[in-house]
C-alpha cells in the first residue's frame, strides 16, 4: 500500500461508516426490546445480563471475527458479495456437476434472500426511530405510523434525483451517530458497572441451556444485533478491507457493546424502562431531539439498503439471472450511483405495506431474522469451498472453521423460522419470489439459446455460401449482435433473406459477462478476421461494469477504419409460444415470455444510437428437454 493509500485509510473507514455500518448501526433501536418482548420469563438482572451476553458475542463471533476476518478474504479483485463468493465457490467445479449447481442454488437463494431483507430493514427501522415519539407523549402515537409512510415515500422519491450530493455526509452523520451511542451506553455503565459482568460468555449459554425453548426463542430476537452484517463484505468494493474493519473494531463495535451494555445498566436500575429502553437513556427533554437524531441514522441505514439492493440487481443482470434493466446513471463523477425504476417503486410499495400490516418495531422484529441468518448461511457454506479451491485449506482446516459457523449461523437460522408464522414468511416470501425470477430467468435464457443455435449457419459455410452467391454488397458496416460464439446470428440470416445484401463490412459482436467484479482492458476485446469482410468481435465486461458498444468499437484496435456515423446495428428481440409438456413448466415459461418482453431494450442497455439501430424478431419455442443439466 502507497503512502497516499495509507493516509487515505482514515477518510475512508469514515465514509465506510455511513454506508456498510448503517443498519448494524441503528439496530440498538429495537433489538434489546425485542428480546424482552421475546422473553417468556422475568427480566430479572440475572436474565438482563444473559441476554446482553449473547448480543455481545454474537457481535464478536459473527461480526468480528466470521464476517470481518474470513469472509472478507474471499475476494475478487477487491470486490465483494453474494455474487462474488458464490463465483469463487464455483471455480474449479465441472460443468454440470451436482455440486456446482449446489453452489449456484445457495449463491442465488443467498442472493433471493437479500431483498427480503431490504424491504423489511427500512420499516423496523423507520418505525423504531419514531416510536420514541410515544417515549415523550403517548398523544403522539398515533403519528408513528403516517410519519414513517411519509419518509419512506420521500427516501424513495429522491432516489431519482440521485444521493450523490448528500451522500459525501453520510458518514459524519454516522459517526456522531456512533458517538451518540457510545457515550449514553458509558454514563449508563458508570451507575452500574456490574453490567460489564455480561462479557462473560457462560451466562448466556446458561441461559440457554436451563431453559429450554424460552431461552431458544430469545435467540431469534437476538439475531437482530447482527442484520447487516453482511455489509460489511457486500461493500468491499467500494472501501477496501482495511478501512472497513478499522471502522468495525475502532468505532462501530465499542459503540454498539457500550450501547447495549447501558441499555442493560438502566434496566437493572430502572425496570419499567423496558417499555423503550433506548430512548429511557436519556433525559426527558432530549427525547424528540433523540427521535430526529434516529430518523436520519435511520434513513441513512435504508438508504444503504437502497443502493445495495440497485448494485445487486445489476451484478445479477451482468450475470444473466434477471432481464437487461434499465439503468439510470445519476452521477457523472461516482461510479456506483446508479437508479433503477422498476425496483425502486416495488421495494417502496412492499415496504409500506410492511409498515401498515405490522405498526410497530416489536411487531416487526418477528418478520426480521428469517431471512438475514439464512443468507449468513448459505454464506458460511459457500466460504467452505472457497477456503477448499481458492485458499488451498486441508478439509480438516476448511471444515473445522465453516463446520463452527455453520452451527452458530444455523442455531439463530432454526430460531427465527420457529416465528416463521408470526411474520417471518414475508422476507421469505419475497425471496421466494425473487429466486423463482431469477432461476426462470437463467434456465429459459438456455433453452432458448439451445432453441436458436440449431438453425444458426457456421462461419465457414457462410463465407462459402456468399462467396458462391451473388449477394449485392452496400457500403458502410453493419454491427449484428448475438449470444452465441462461432455461429452467424440470426439477425444476419433475416437481414440478408428479406434486405437481399450485405454490408461492406459485417462485424458479429458477443458481449460475455464474466464472474469477476472487472475485466482488466488489456483483455476487453478479441478481434478474428475471418476474410470477405467478416469479422469477429468478443468483448468480455464483469459484473460490476455496464457495455458501452460504441465506446467499445472506438477503443478497439479494429482491421479496419471505423467510422461511427455509417454503422448500423442490428438487433434481435424473441417473442417465446409457451406449451405445455416443456422442459420449463408451462406457468414458468410464461413468466420468461413476460421478463423477456419487458427487459430493457438494447438500445439503453448497450448506449446505442437510436437512430442507427434495426431490430428484427424471431418467435420461438422452447425445446423440451435440455441437452446438459442446466445452473439454476
Amino acid at each position: 500500500m502507497t503512502e497516499d493509500a495509507k493516509a487515505g485509510v482514515p477518510w475512508m473507514a469514515l465514509a465506510a461508516l455511513g454506508v456498510v455500518f448503517g443498519d448494524i448501526g441503528t439496530s440498538p433501536l429495537y433489538t434489546l426490546s425485542a428480546c424482552l418482548a421475546a422473553l417468556s420469563m422475568p427480566a430479572t438482572p440475572a436474565h438482563l445480563l444473559a441476554i446482553i451476553s449473547l448480543i455481545l458475542w454474537t457481535l464478536i463471533l459473527v461480526v468480528a471475527v466470521k464476517y470481518a476476518w474470513f469472509v472478507m478474504r474471499a475476494d475478487e479483485h477487491g470486490e465483494g458479495g453474494v455474487m462474488v463468493i458464490t463465483a469463487l465457490a464455483a471455480r474449479g467445479q465441472p460443468e454440470g456437476s451436482r455440486t456446482r449447481w449446489l453452489i449456484f442454488a445457495l449463491g442465488l437463494l443467498g442472493a433471493s434472500l437479500f431483498y427480503g431483507d431490504g424491504a423489511v430493514t427500512p420499516a423496523i427501522s423507520v418505525l423504531s426511530a419514531l416510536q420514541g415519539m410515544e417515549v415523550a407523549s403517548a398523544r403522539l402515537t398515533p403519528l408513528v405510523v403516517p410519519l414513517s409512510v411519509g419518509i419512506i415515500i420521500g427516501l424513495f422519491w429522491i432516489q431519482r434525483r440521485g444521493t450523490a450530493a448528500i451522500s459525501r455526509f453520510f458518514g459524519p452523520a454516522m459517526l456522531v451517530w456512533f458517538l451518540i451511542l457510545l457515550v449514553s451506553g458509558a454514563t449508563w455503565v458508570a451507575q452500574a458497572p456490574s453490567v460489564i459482568r455480561a462479557f462473560d460468555p457462560w451466562l448466556g449459554l446458561h441461559i440457554l441451556a436451563t431453559h429450554g425453548v424460552g431461552g431458544f426463542t430469545i435467540l431469534g430476537a437476538v439475531v437482530l444485533a447482527v442484520t447487516g452484517a453482511e455489509a460489511l463484505y457486500a461493500d468491499l468494493g467500494h472501501f477496501g478491507a482495511r478501512p472497513i474493519r478499522l471502522a468495525w473494531y475502532f468505532a462501530v463495535l465499542p459503540a454498539l457493546a457500550f450501547n447495549y451494555l447501558g441499555q442493560g445498566a438502566l434496566l437493572i436500575l430502572h425496570p419499567a424502562a423496558a417499555q423503550n429502553p433506548f430512548f429511557k437513556m436519556f433525559p426527558g427533554w432530549a427525547t424528540i431531539p433523540m427521535v430526529l437524531v434516529s430518523g436520519i441514522a435511520t434513513v441513512i441505514a435504508s438508504q444503504s439498503i437502497i443502493t445495495g439492493a440497485y448494485s445487486a440487481t445489476r451484478q445479477a443482470s451482468m450475470l444473466g439471472y434477471l432481464p437487461r434493466l434499465t439503468i439510470h446513471h445519476t452521477s457523472a463523477s461516482e461510479r456506483g450511483q446508479i437508479y433503477l425504476p422498476g425496483l425502486n417503486w416495488a421495494l417502496m410499495i412492499a415496504v409500506i405495506l410492511i409498515i401498515l400490516a405490522f405498526r410497530s418495531s416489536n411487531a416487526l422484529s418477528f418478520a426480521y431474522g428469517t431471512a438475514v441468518t439464512g443468507t449468513m448461511l448459505f454464506t458460511t457454506v459457500l466460504v467452505f469451498f472457497v477456503a477448499r479451491q481458492s485458499w488451498r485449506w486441508p478439509l480438516w482446516k476448511a471444515g473445522l472453521f465453516s463446520g463452527f459457523f455453520v452451527l452458530i449461523d444455523g442455531v439463530f437460522f432454526s430460531a427465527n423460522i420457529v416465528k416463521f408464522v408470526a411474520g417471518g414468511w414475508v422476507p421469505v416470501t419475497i425471496g421466494l419470489a425473487v429466486f423463482i425470477l431469477m432461476s426462470t430467468w437463467r434456465r429459459g435464457r438456455k433453452l432458448l439459446t439451445q432453441a436458436l443455435s440449431p438453425e444458426s449457419l457456421s462461419i465457414p459455410e457462410f463465407l462459402d455460401m456468399i462467396t458462391t452467391s451473388s449477394i449485392n454488397r452496400v457500403p458502410g458496416t453493419a454491427v449484428f449482435l448475438t449470444a452465441r460464439v462461432g455461429g452467424i446470428p440470426h439477425t444476419l440470416l433475416h437481414n440478408l433473406k428479406h434486405n437481399k445484401v450485405l454490408h461492406e463490412r459485417v462485424v458479429i459482436l458477443t458481449i460475455q459477462f464474466e464472474s469477476i467484479p472487472r475485466v482488466p482492458r488489456a483483455e476487453r476485446a478479441a478481434v478474428h478476421d475471418y476474410g470477405k469482410g467478416l469479422y469477429g468481435l468478443i468483448a468480455r465486461y464483469g459484473f460490476m461494469e455496464h457495455p458501452d458498444i460504441p465506446t467499445l468499437l472506438a477503443g478497439t484496435a479494429l482491421p479496419f477504419t471505423w467510422n461511427s456515423a455509417d454503422t448500423t446495428y442490428f438487433v434481435s428481440r424473441q417473442h417465446i409460444l409457451p406449451k405445455a409438456g416443456g422442459s420449463l413448466a408451462l406457468w414458468r415459461q410464461r413468466l420468461f415470455a413476460v421478463m423477456l418482453k419487458a427487459s430493457a431494450t438494447a438500445i439503453d442497455f448497450f448506449h446505442l444510437p437510436a437512430n442507427q439501430v434495426m431490430e428484427l424478431g424471431d418467435v420461438v419455442e422452447l425445446p423440451d428437454r435440455p441437452k446438459k443439466p442446466l445452473e439454476p
